[in-house]
């Protein structure tokens, strides 16, 4: 059986894995570890919460020597403020006996801050593309010593719109450097940034993507509209012992805020919510208070998917389908994480099948549908989004198009018309003034003379 002590690291980092009770690596550190160590680009895929942050981040620390410098040399890219944190945590405990200097920047905080904290020294730094690119223009930010590149959840990067300023902040870095990329989906766009920047990667792939976790049983109900799925998970969270920490994945923000409105009114003390709209320390108290067990269920957005590392996360509710079946890969891998068991539950509507097909597609394999408890009420209410367009052909408030007033027309008073006259204008106008128009007219002394 392979153990952390056949990669001969130092001392100082055997006793923190031992503090961590890390004994056993995960396949993806296994495969990942002497390649980075080597020095090589690398391209790892694996599924979310099979540790990939250990994976590039204990070979990394083990080669990071003792440096007086203030620039730092090892520079990580992840895309969300929630990730920066927790990369954070685990690098500070994973150097808990070491002199390595770690910092993390993001986003919605005092910039003036995070430039003091650079101009201290800082060995390892962590950060979010719009950040880190601001910090760098400001020249507190000196990226001309970074010797190893880490970009984390590339693709969640891409979709979120940060190709450019990736690119821009790779023009600011030396060409002489490793780069590595870890991810649990590869996608084009990801094939194609590897393509542009990385030299010759070597590839690890510890399991195909949309590969399911076989430690989650997955289950899905057919519901008909926003309501109902709501009474049918205040039915499910009665059961307390069960559902005793559970995150539910929305589509959008909007619908993030309705949801924990109609939650909060049944389980005032047990909800929290996060989306990007919301204050970073509300963020991460939302966290906290999931984390610590003060609150029972958690309503996220999919761009918080990636950031989020809980451990025991009982049950993940897909509220919505997702359009694309990569999301719901990362909203189940929320749970069952370390080789627990996690149970997924995804509430389906009918114009939601084309995207439920799709997932099924991905994973290639059934998902079980279950009957909606009788005690569960149908509701017949619809919200907004739900209630179709009504079209009203022979409303005779309702204006068509046809009937729309065109432009206004009426003819030209005499004064008002004129005669394009080209060239021949300027003739005219000199003929009715009995002068040039300029004074640089070679006949205009002639003319006064006479």
């Amino acid at each position: 059986m392979l153990s952390f002590e056949d990669f001969k690291l130092t001392t100082p980092l055997s006793n923190a894995l031992q503090d961590l009770g890390f004994i056993e690596p995960t396949p993806i550190q296994d495969a990942a570890f002497s390649v980075i160590c080597a020095g090589k680009d690398v391209v790892g895929i694996a599924q979310t919460g099979t540790g990939k942050t250990l994976a590039y981040s204990l070979p990394l620390v083990r080669n990071l020597t003792y440096s007086i410098q203030e620039n730092p040399r090892v520079l990580i890219l992840v895309p969300t403020r929630e990730l920066v944190v927790q990369v954070v945590d685990s690098l500070n405990d994973l150097n808990i006996y070491t002199n390595n200097r770690v910092l993390g920047v993001y986003g919605g905080t005092n910039i003036n801050t995070q430039k003091q904290q650079i101009a201290a020294g800082i060995d390892i730094l962590v950060a979010t593309p719009g950040r880190l690119y601001d910090l760098a223009l400001s020249r507190v930010l000196q990226l001309k010593s970074i010797q190893k590149l880490v970009i984390d959840e590339v693709d969640v990067m891409l979709d979120l719109g940060f190709r450019h300023q990736l690119i821009n902040i790779f023009d600011l870095l030396p060409e002489r450097r490793q780069n590595i990329m870890f991810s649990a989906t590869m996608t084009t766009d990801v094939d194609a940034l590897i393509t542009d920047f990385f030299t010759s990667p070597e590839r690890i792939s510890v399991a195909l993507s949309g590969t399911p976790l076989e430690n989650i049983m997955q289950s899905s109900y057919d519901v008909p509209n926003y309501y109902t799925k709501v009474n049918l998970i205040r039915f499910l969270m009665e059961e307390r012992d069960v559902f005793y920490r559970v995150l539910i994945f929305v589509s959008n923000k909007r619908m993030a805020d309705r949801l924990f409105e109609s939650l909060e009114e049944v389980f005032k003390d047990d909800c929290c919510v996060i989306h990007s709209n919301k204050t970073q320390n509300y963020r991460l108290r939302s966290i906290e208070q999931f984390r610590e067990g003060f609150n029972r269920i958690l309503v996220a957005t999919d761009v918080m998917a990636r950031g989020l590392d809980i451990d025991d996360v009982s049950h993940v509710i897909n509220f919505d389908t997702p359009e694309y079946p990569e999301n719901y890969m990362h909203r189940i891998g929320r749970t069952g994480r370390a080789k627990r068991k996690g149970t997924s539950i995804l509430l389906s509507k009918v114009d939601e099948t084309d995207s439920k097909d799709a997932i099924e597609a991905l994973m290639q394999m059934k998902i079980e549908t279950l009957d909606i408890p009788d005690v569960v009420e149908i509701s017949t209410e619809l919200i907004e989004e739900e209630r179709p367009q009504i079209n009203e052909p022979y409303n005779p408030h309702k204006q068509r198009d046809e009937d729309a007033p065109g432009p206004a027309f009426h003819d030209k008073k005499e004064k008002n018309t004129k005669e394009n006259l080209g060239g021949s204008y300027k003739f005219i106008i000199a003929k009715k003034y009995k002068k040039p128009q300029t004074r640089g007219d070679k006949n205009y002394n002639k003319r006064n003379k006479k």
